[in-house]
This record gives C-alpha cells, sequence and structure tokens, in this order.
C-alpha cells in the first residue's frame, strides 16, 4: 500500500514538474515576445527621428541686400501690386556678387547664384511688404539655402559630408560662408507654415495638416451622431429578429474590410453619382465616415452594455419614459467608453491614406485650404507624395512629418486613455 502510494506520489511531482517548467518556458516566452516587440518599435522610432530631426533645422545664408527701387521696378511700396511684381531675384544676385567678387564667368555667377533658393524672392516681398521703409536701404537677411546647400551642411556636420548636384566651386563658397559665420543653420519654420512645393527646402506640412483638420471635422460630425444614434436604437430599442442579427453581423463585418473599399465607394457614389469634386476635405470626410462608422458602433454598443440594469429598471420604476431613461440615465453614463471608441476611431482615419488616395486627395497642393469644399491633401497622402520625391532633402521631411503624424496619433491615443479613466464609473 505505502509503495502504491509513493509511487503515484512520484508520478505526480514529476508530472507537477513537468508542468511548472512548461509554465516557465510559456512565461519567458511571452517576455521575450513583448521586448522582440519593443525592440521592434524601438528600432522603427530610432530610424525615423534620426532621419527626420535634421528638417526641424534649415540652412540660410546671411547677404547684405540692397533694396534699390530702380532695381526692384517699385515706385510706391505700399502698391501690393508692385510688390508683387517687384524684380528680387536681381538684388539677390548683387548681394551674392559683392559677397563674393571674385566670381566671373556667366556658368559661375549662375552656380553662385543656385547657392539660395528661389523661396528667398518671397522672403524679401514679405520684408518690404511689413516695413515699406526699407525701399532703397541695405539690409542683412539670412535668406534661405537652396536644397543642396542644405543637405551638404547637415551631412558635412555629420561627418560625411555629402556634396550631391554641388560643384567645387560651390562647396568651397560654402566653406568660406561657414568660415565667416555667415551661414547657419536654424529653426525650420517653413515646415510648419508652409504648403506643399516641388522645391525641398520650401515645402511645409501645414496644408496637409489643416487639410487633415478639416477632413476630421467633417468625419466627427457626422460619423459620432449617427454612430451613437445607431448603437442606442440596436441596444435599447430594436427588436431581437432576423433583420437586426443580419445588421449587426454586417456591422462587424464592415469592421474588418479594407480601408480601400470604402475609397472605391466613395469614388462611386459620392464623386461619380452625386457629382461632388475631387480632393475635398466634405469627400474626404464622407468617406473616412462610412469607415469609422462600424468602429463608433461597435464600441458605443459595448459601453450601452456596459450600463447596469439595475439603472434601467430604476429610471422606468419612477416613472421615467424610455426616451428619458436613455438619455438622462443611460448615456451620460456611456459616454466615456462612447467617447473613447471615437477617439479611435478619429485615430484610426487620421492614419489613413488608402481611401482617400481613391477619391483623387493626391493633387499637389500649394495654397491652405480655407474650407472643406476648397482642394487640399491630407498628412498621410503629404507622406506618401514626399517618399515618392527623388531629391535627397525630401527623405529627411518625409521623416519628419512621419514624426508629426505619430505625434498626433499618441495624443489622440492618450486622450482617449484619459477621458476613460477620467469619465468611467466603476459598479
Amino acid at each position: 500500500m505505502n509503495n502504491s502510494t509513493n509511487s503515484t506520489m512520484s508520478r505526480v511531482e514529476k508530472t507537477l514538474a513537468r508542468r511548472y517548467r512548461a509554465e516557465k518556458r510559456f512565461r519567458v516566452y511571452g517576455l521575450l515576445s513583448i521586448l522582440f516587440g519593443l525592440a521592434c518599435l524601438a528600432i522603427l522610432f530610432t530610424d525615423i527621428i534620426s532621419k527626420g530631426h535634421s528638417a526641424f533645422l534649415q540652412t540660410r545664408i546671411q547677404l547684405t541686400v540692397e533694396l534699390d527701387p530702380e532695381e526692384l521696378e517699385i515706385d510706391d511700396p505700399t502698391d501690393p501690386d508692385q510688390i508683387r511684381g517687384g524684380y528680387y531675384q536681381g538684388v539677390i544676385r548683387d548681394a551674392l556678387a559683392e559677397r563674393f567678387p571674385e566670381v566671373d564667368g556667366r556658368s559661375a555667377k549662375r552656380a553662385l547664384n543656385a547657392l539660395v533658393s528661389d523661396g528667398a524672392v518671397y522672403q524679401l516681398q514679405d520684408e518690404l511688404r511689413d516695413d515699406p521703409a526699407l525701399l532703397g536701404q541695405e539690409v542683412s537677411l539670412w535668406l534661405l539655402a537652396d536644397d543642396d546647400v542644405d543637405t551638404y551642411v547637415k551631412s558635412r556636420r555629420e561627418g560625411q559630408a555629402f556634396a550631391g548636384m554641388l560643384g567645387e566651386d560651390q562647396v568651397q563658397w560654402i566653406e568660406s560662408l561657414i568660415a565667416s559665420d555667415d551661414l547657419r543653420t536654424q529653426l525650420n519654420t517653413t515646415f510648419f507654415t508652409a504648403s506643399d512645393s516641388r522645391e525641398p527646402e520650401q515645402a511645409g506640412i501645414a496644408g496637409a495638416a489643416l487639410g487633415s483638420l478639416l477632413t476630421l471635422l467633417v468625419t466627427l460630425v457626422l460619423s459620432f451622431p449617427i454612430g451613437v444614434a445607431a448603437a442606442i436604437y440596436l441596444e435599447e430599442y430594436a427588436p431581437k429578429n432576423r433583420v437586426t442579427e443580419l445588421i449587426e453581423v454586417n456591422i462587424n463585418n464592415l469592421a474588418a474590410v479594407p480601408s480601400i473599399i470604402f475609397g472605391l465607394l466613395g469614388l462611386a457614389i459620392f464623386i461619380n453619382w452625386f457629382g461632388m469634386p475631387r480632393s475635398v476635405p466634405l469627400v474626404g470626410g464622407l468617406v473616412l465616415t462610412l469607415m469609422t462608422l462600424p468602429t463608433i458602433i461597435i464600441s458605443s454598443r459595448a459601453a450601452i452594455k456596459s450600463v447596469p440594469p439595475s439603472i434601467r429598471e430604476a429610471a422606468l420604476g419612477i416613472g421615467a419614459s424610455r426616451m428619458q431613461m436613455v438619455l438622462h440615465h443611460v448615456l451620460p453614463l456611456a459616454m466615456p467608453g462612447m467617447l473613447t471608441g471615437t477617439i479611435i476611431g478619429m485615430a484610426q482615419a487620421l492614419g489613413e491614406t488608402a481611401p482617400l488616395l481613391m477619391i483623387g486627395m493626391v493633387a499637389f497642393i500649394v495654397d491652405l485650404p480655407a474650407g472643406v469644399t476648397d482642394p487640399a491633401t491630407v498628412l498621410p497622402v503629404q507622406i506618401f507624395l514626399w517618399s515618392d520625391s527623388p531629391e535627397r532633402a525630401f527623405v529627411e521631411r518625409t521623416s519628419a512629418a512621419i514624426m508629426v503624424l505619430l505625434a498626433f496619433l499618441i495624443l489622440m491615443n492618450t486622450l482617449a486613455i484619459w477621458l476613460r479613466k477620467r469619465l468611467e464609473r466603476r459598479w
């Protein structure tokens, strides 16, 4: 009897030992998978930040520019038409020629003039528009450098000077400007205030960011009330039959449909059938509304289900109507979950590219949109366009735009978590 008991206990102990070892291995595998995921995320962020942080700085060249009225062909500096039509390129060339008097020959002067960006013309326009008294005076200005100069200066500081399309003479002129402290890298405000441009040093994300804001505004205005109303009806009013079951199944299936399908739907209905214009935030918002509705409806239904039945019974027991019970008791308690789902849906919509490409929001937009019916693009599409550009300077701007987009996404998800913790009630 004792031998049999000892044998049984021995087998049990061996079995338990195997189970404990298997459990430890499982925990180690889980921990390794988490560490692997975090390592991949860290590598991704490191790569993006290392490539994009330099885009927040821009190289500028200090020149003494004489705003000669005859050279500029401006008689009245208060006339906006004359300010716009001034010959600013000429005074910039004169300033460069004065800074490098030894440069001679048409090709050499052309190479010298190429050090300064074409965007310096608009900088001079703004200076003269803001202060008409500058006409006829000499002013020292930090003018925008060309993207090749900017790339060379930044790579030079990293120990791997990349001349690219620059010639030997141009490199020597740049080194001379650096030695005399007439060439510096400053905060790139253009990146945050300008729209898209074919010149990297003049390109910015302001237009795309405003387009994303207008598109998300249309999406929020449409998707939140429709999604909440649909969730309330399905949970509180709809009869439980085959029709509502079919609706619920289709809503769950729509949440898993590839986003490009919604783009095709928007192209077919809003553009081809209704005749709405392409590349406008209104159409983009309508398409993203269709895409985010399933997410909002599902999260809102889950929030409504989490409200205890006793709340409903108590409200009805004191004489409240069904609508009063829903609006005054169930909806306020379910609102934290609804807001969380809505913010997550908006974050998903902010990062979408495929459905917006289908409705033409891939257009080259220079002007800032003033409303939901003006042509615009969005941040993910702007990133897509820049990533396909051959210029080396667009690489850092692509990464910088990704950093801005990730910052918005992290902010929106953080806001969702904060609202959830702040407003939720535990039962």
